[in-house]
C-alpha cells in the first residue's frame, strides 16, 4: 500500500486513474468540488473506488466543515454552520452548544455516509488567537482550549455515531499563524510555554482516530522545518507531548508553505514521521512521482489506518438529516431567545 491519499480529476475515474490507482493501492482518496455533481454520481464514484480495491473500509475523505469550507453545496446538499456558531452558543449555554455541535456532526455524518464518504476532515482544534490570519477565523471553535476541546469531542462523537471517521486539524495548532499556509510558510515565534495553549485541545483529544499536520514552523520546537516535515515536532511534540497515536496525515502537499517538487515534499513528510502524505490535486505526474519515491506503508501506519476505520464499524445512529438538523436548530434558537 502506498502511504498517500490522492485526489481525482473529475466526476468519474479516467482510464489512466483506474489503472494507476489499482497498481499504486493508495491508503485513501479525497473528494473536492470537481468530483461532485449530484448524489447518485458521488455514490457511484465512491462505490467504484471501493470496488477497485475490494475494501469496504476504504478511507474516502472530504473537507466538509460547514461555513466557508464545504465541498457539498446547495442546492443538492444542505448548508452547515461554521465552528464559530457553536463558539458563540457556548457563551450563552455551554451544555446546549456541546449538544448542538454533536447533533450537527451527526447530521453531517448522515449526509456523508449516504454518499459512501467515510472520513471528514473535522474538527478544527486550532485555538484562535488575536491578530492571526483569517484562514482559521470563523472556522475555529473558539479561543479557549477547554472550550475547543469540549466542542471538538462532541463533533468527534457525532461523526462516529453516524459512521464517519474524524480528522483533527491542524496538529499541533494553526491558531497563531500570521499568514495563510496555502500561500506562504507561516512562522510562529511563541515560546514553548505559550504553545502549551495551542496543543492542549489536541492533548485532551489525543484518542481521535486521525489528525492532519500544520505546514507551520514553530521556532520554539524546530526553527528549520515546518511541522509536517519535522522529526522533532512529530516525534517529540505530536507523538510525545500530545500523546497522539492515531493515523497522522500531512496537510495538502501542494500548498505554497512547502518547497521542492511534490514527490520530494511527500518523501520528506513520510521520513519525518507522517503516516500518509495528502496530495489533493490529481496531477498524474505528481501522483506517479509520489508512488515512485515513497516506501511501502509501514506496519505501524497500516495498523493505525485499520484501527481508525474500524472505529465506525457496526451499528450507527439511523436518524436522518432533517430530524437531526431540526433538533440542532431548536437548541440554537432556544439558547438565543
Amino acid at each position: 500500500m502506498t502511504p498517500a491519499i490522492f485526489g481525482m480529476s473529475g466526476l468519474a475515474l479516467t482510464m489512466d486513474e483506474r489503472a494507476f490507482f489499482g497498481e499504486a493501492n493508495p491508503a485513501g482518496y479525497i473528494l473536492f468540488g470537481r468530483n461532485i455533481d449530484a448524489p447518485d454520481q458521488v455514490r457511484a464514484l465512491t462505490d467504484e473506488l471501493r470496488a477497485l480495491h475490494g475494501r469496504d473500509d476504504l478511507a474516502i475523505l472530504i473537507d466538509q466543515e460547514g461555513g466557508r469550507v464545504a465541498r457539498l453545496t446547495t442546492p443538492a446538499w444542505p448548508t452547515f454552520p461554521p465552528g464559530q456558531t457553536f463558539d458563540r452558543l457556548y457563551d450563552l449555554a455551554p451544555a446546549t452548544a456541546i449538544e448542538a455541535a454533536r447533533l450537527n456532526a451527526l447530521a453531517l455524518a448522515d449526509t456523508l455516509h449516504r454518499l459512501g464518504i467515510s472520513v471528514d476532515c473535522l474538527p478544527l482544534l486550532d485555538v484562535r488567537q488575536p491578530g492571526a490570519d483569517d484562514i482559521i477565523g470563523d472556522r475555529a471553535l473558539g479561543g479557549d482550549p477547554m472550550r475547543v476541546a469540549a466542542l471538538g469531542r462532541a463533533i468527534i462523537d457525532g461523526l462516529r455515531a453516524g459512521g464517519v471517521v474524524a480528522v483533527a486539524k491542524h496538529i499541533p495548532g494553526h491558531g497563531r499563524a500570521h499568514c495563510d499556509s496555502h500561500k506562504a510558510l507561516p512562522t510562529v515565534d511563541a515560546d514553548a510555554d505559550a504553545l502549551e495553549i495551542d496543543i492542549r485541545p489536541f492533548a485532551t483529544l489525543n484518542d481521535v482516530p486521525m489528525a492532519m499536520t500544520a505546514h507551520i514552523v514553530y521556532r520554539a520546537w524546530d526553527p528549520d522545518h515546518p511541522a509536517t516535515q519535522s522529526k522533532t515536532v512529530i516525534h517529540d511534540i505530536i507523538r510525545g507531548k500530545i500523546g497522539f497515536d492515531g493515523l497522522l496525515m500531512s496537510d495538502d502537499l501542494d500548498m505554497a508553505a512547502l518547497s521542492g517538487s511534490v514527490p520530494d515534499r511527500a518523501a520528506r513528510a513520510i521520513a519525518a514521521g507522517c503516516d500518509v502524505a495528502l496530495n489533493c490535486w490529481a496531477r498524474m505526474d505528481d501522483m506517479m512521482g509520489i508512488a515512485d519515491v515513497l516506501p511501502e506503508m509501514s506496519h505501524d501506519a497500516k495498523a493505525r489506518l485499520d484501527a481508525a476505520m474500524a472505529r465506525v464499524a457496526g451499528p450507527r445512529d439511523e436518524r436522518g438529516y432533517a430530524e437531526l438538523a431540526a433538533q440542532r436548530d431548536a437548541l440554537i434558537a432556544a439558547a438565543a431567545a
